[in-house]
C-alpha cells in the first residue's frame, strides 16, 4: 500500500516552481471543465488569460482588482508567518468599508480632497478594531482565532445589511438598500483617463515595500515571526509571543480595512449589501501562491485578478455559471497543495506484513516492515 515518506532535503528550486506547476495543472483541469460543459476550451482560456490583458482599460481593471487582493494578502502573509491564523480578513475588509463609509457620509459641499486622509485612516482603524476582537479572545481566553475570525465575518456582513437597510439607507434611493452616493471629494483620484484605476495601486505597492522591509530587514519582523513560531525560544530571547499575536492581527486587520476603504472611496462610491465579494478569502490563496513573500504576492494577486475578470467574462460571453471563478480559485489552491506535498514527501510502497514468520505478533511484524523500509 503506498504511503508518504518525508524527504530528507526538499528541493528549493521545486518549491519556487511549485506555483507555476500548480497554474499549469489548473489550466489543464480548466480545459477539461470547458469541454465537459460543451464550451470551446480555447475561448474559455482566452477569457481568463488574454482578455484581462487586451488593452489599457482591461489592464486598469486588472490593477483595480489586484489592489485589495495584494493589500489583504500582505497582511495575511505576515500573520501566517507569525503563526497567527487570521481567516477573517473578509470581515475586517467589511469593517474597514463601514468605517470609511461613515466618514465619507459626513462630507459636504465644502469638503476637499483632504477628507480622503480621514476616510482611509478610518478604514484602517476599523479593520484593526475588528481583528482585535479575535486577538483579545485568543489572548485572554485562548479561543481559536481561526473560528473566531471566521465567525466575525458573518457578523460584519449582518451589520452591513442592518445599516444599509436601516439607519444609513438613502431616503431618496427608491427604497434600495444603499447609502447615499458619496460626494466627488471623497473619491480617489484616477491614474489614467478612461479607466477606473486609482491611486490605491500606489498605496498597495508602498505596502509591498513596507512589508518586505518589516519581514526581512527589521528586528520587529524577526521578533514577530520568532514569537509566533517558537514562543518559548522567543521568550528566552526577550521577545513576546503576545506582542507577535497582537502585532500580526493588527497589521493584517489594518491592511484588510484599508483595502475596504479603498473600495469604498474607489469603484463603489457608496455602501450596499454587495460590498463583500470574497476578496478576504481569495487573498488567502494569493498569500500561499505567493509563498508568503511580498513580491510573490504581487504576482499571485495579478493572477487571481485575472481569474475574477475571466470569470465575469465567461459568464457574460460564454454563458458559464458564476461559480466558475470560485472553481478556478479552488483548483489553483488544491493543485498548489498537491505540488507542495510531493515536494516535501515522496510516495513509497509500504512493505506487506504478510511475509512475517507465522505466529509473529502484528506489532512486531509492523516494526520489522518499518525497519526494512528504512
Amino acid at each position: 500500500m503506498p504511503r508518504l515518506e518525508p524527504r530528507a532535503r526538499p528541493s528549493a528550486a521545486m518549491s519556487l516552481a511549485s506555483p507555476l506547476m500548480a497554474l499549469a495543472l489548473t489550466t489543464l483541469i480548466g480545459v477539461a471543465i470547458f469541454i465537459a460543459l460543451g464550451k470551446d476550451p480555447l475561448q474559455g482560456l482566452r477569457m481568463f488569460f488574454w482578455e484581462p490583458l487586451r488593452n489599457g482599460y482591461a489592464l486598469g481593471e486588472l490593477g483595480l482588482k489586484a489592489t485589495p487582493l495584494v493589500l489583504i494578502a500582505l497582511g495575511l502573509a505576515v500573520a501566517f508567518r507569525a503563526n497567527v491564523w487570521n481567516i477573517g480578513a473578509e470581515g475586517q475588509f467589511v469593517a474597514g468599508a463601514l468605517a470609511a463609509g461613515w466618514v465619507a457620509m459626513q462630507a459636504d459641499a465644502g469638503s476637499t480632497r483632504l477628507i480622503l486622509v480621514p476616510i482611509l485612516l478610518a478604514g484602517t482603524l476599523g479593520g484593526i478594531a475588528w481583528a482585535s476582537i479575535a486577538a483579545f479572545l485568543r489572548d485572554r481566553f485562548h479561543a481559536n482565532e481561526i473560528l473566531v475570525s471566521l465567525m466575525l465575518v458573518y457578523i460584519a456582513e449582518l451589520l452591513l445589511q442592518y445599516l444599509v437597510y436601516g439607519p444609513w439607507k438613502d431616503p431618496a434611493g427608491y427604497n434600495f438598500p444603499q447609502t447615499i452616493t458619496f460626494l466627488p471629494a471623497t473619491q480617489l483620484p484616477k491614474l489614467f483617463t478612461g479607466t477606473r484605476l486609482h491611486i490605491g495601486v500606489w498605496i498597495a505597492l508602498a505596502a509591498v515595500i513596507g512589508c518586505w522591509w518589516l519581514l526581512f530587514r527589521s528586528m520587529a519582523g524577526f521578533a514577530l515571526q520568532a514569537g509566533g513560531i517558537a514562543p518559548m525560544a522567543a521568550r528566552y530571547a526577550g521577545f513576546s509571543s503576545r506582542a507577535a499575536l497582537w502585532g500580526a492581527m493588527a497589521l493584517s486587520g489594518g491592511l484588510a480595512g484599508l483595502a475596504g476603504a479603498l473600495e469604498t472611496a474607489g469603484p463603489l462610491g457608496q455602501l450596499t449589501p454587495y460590498v463583500p465579494v470574497g476578496y478576504g478569502f481569495a487573498a488567502i490563496i494569493v498569500a500561499f501562491v505567493g509563498r508568503l513573500h511580498p513580491v510573490g504576492i504581487v504576482l499571485s494577486g495579478i493572477l487571481m485578478s485575472m481569474f475574477y475578470i475571466g470569470g465575469e467574462l465567461a459568464q457574460s460571453r460564454l454563458g458559464l455559471p458564476k461559480a466558475i471563478t470560485g472553481v478556478f480559485q479552488g483548483l489553483l489552491l488544491f493543485c498548489l497543495l498537491a505540488c507542495d506535498t510531493l515536494i516535501h514527501y515522496r510516495v513509497r510502497r509500504a512493505p506487506a506484513a504478510l511475509d512475517a514468520p507465522a505466529g509473529m505478533p502484528a506489532d512486531m511484524a509492523a516494526d520489522m516492515a518499518a525497519k526494512e523500509a528504512r
